[in-house]
């Protein structure tokens, strides 16, 4: 694949979001409204995987968008310190899938993680996931890792089968609300991780780099390592995702040649 076929296949992998403070439903309904009428504009490019936002806007989403094929994703539990109960992270999870979010991303326990009580912190993703998955068997449990938190490799490695081993769909290196966020290092131990795990289990997990990706070579960047890594199975949206979308109209400019700001 040359460059821009590159971007033309991630512009189908990011995750558009809006996570501000100031969001309110008619922004997010404004910002859904863009991806329902993008092949008005842009007919020859896919669709963003989804729409990310806050719990609390899960129905907007869920309600003003046209087609099922860009899902519904939310930050639950408590994004993005993780810093609550757990059964507040659970009530705010399955409340957001029982209003139409396809996808929950949820933060690992930092506060148990760094304190090496890895039982704590796996029993959170697994009851989480059990119970958003009680309410649709379909939805999707992404585990931000927050690298920037780890930095250091074997504790990226020992989050990274954690998660998986306690049910994650995908692993994800970032909030986006700390730095480092996302680096190209953190995502070769994430993906040398998830293609370990597959050669023991046989389950595919994902992948999503997230926070301070902006560049087409930023996509190249993390398409190549996912590609080399992982291979071409997981080149595509059901394993590989973007949290990037500032990252949207730099491809979309990239691919047409000239300035683009639609989203």
């Amino acid at each position: 694949m040359d460059n821009k076929e590159i971007y033309k296949a991630v512009l189908g992998m990011i995750d558009l979001t809006s996570l501000n403070s100031t969001d309110t439903p008619s922004k997010i309904t404004a910002m859904t409204g863009k991806v329902n009428h993008f092949h008005d504009s842009f007919p020859e490019y896919p669709l963003p995987a989804s729409i990310c936002v806050y719990p609390n806007f899960a129905k907007t989403v869920a309600v003003a968008r046209e087609t099922p094929d860009v899902h519904v994703t939310v930050v639950g539990g408590c994004f993005p310190a993780s810093q609550s109960t757990l059964p507040v992270k659970i009530a705010e999870c399955t409340a957001a899938v029982s209003d139409g979010a396809d996808e929950v991303d949820i933060v690992l326990a930092l506060n148990s993680f760094l304190e090496k009580d890895y039982e704590s912190a796996r029993r959170e993703i697994v009851e989480i996931g059990s119970a958003i998955r009680a309410v649709n068997p379909a939805v999707l449990l992404k585990v931000i890792l927050e690298t920037g938190a780890l930095q250091e490799k074997a504790l990226i490695e020992d989050a990274s089968y954690l998660a998986m081993e306690a049910g994650a769909d995908f692993i994800k290196t970032s909030t986006g609300k700390m730095q480092p966020a996302a680096t190209p290092e953190a995502a070769q131990i994430m993906c040398d991780c998830i293609w370990t795990y597959h050669a023991k289990t046989g389950r595919m997990v994902g992948f999503k780099p997230a926070g301070g990706i902006s560049t087409p070579e930023d996509a190249l960047t993390y398409w190549k390592i996912v590609s080399n890594t992982l291979g071409k199975a997981w080149l595509d949206k059901r394993y590989f995702r973007f949290g990037a979308s500032r990252m949207a109209n730099n491809l979309l400019s990239a691919l047409e040649d000239r300035p683009v700001k639609y989203y």
